[in-house]
């Protein structure tokens, strides 16, 4: 599996890629962790990673429809 892809995405910067807020994907995940289709989204110690796929599917919102601001605003240094 390549890690540098850009198909895995730290939970932070993948919500506000989709224009939410920084803390969506780790609160979806913590009070409906079955809307994320299996294999999607993983743990990692503290941290969160998701699936460009995951995303899509619990947003309903395609990677190519996104609103190009936000991937330029989450990828940001904080």
């Amino acid at each position: 599996m390549d890690l540098n892809t850009d198909e895995l995405i730290g939970s932070r910067e993948a919500s506000l890629m989709w224009g939410k807020q920084k803390d969506y994907v780790r609160t979806i995940y913590n009070k409906y962790p079955e809307r994320f289709p299996t294999g999607t989204i993983r743990k990692f110690g503290k941290q969160l990673i998701v699936t460009r796929e995951g995303m899509e599917s619990v947003t309903g919102i395609k990677y190519e429809d996104l609103d190009k601001k936000n991937i330029e605003k989450a990828k940001l240094p904080r």
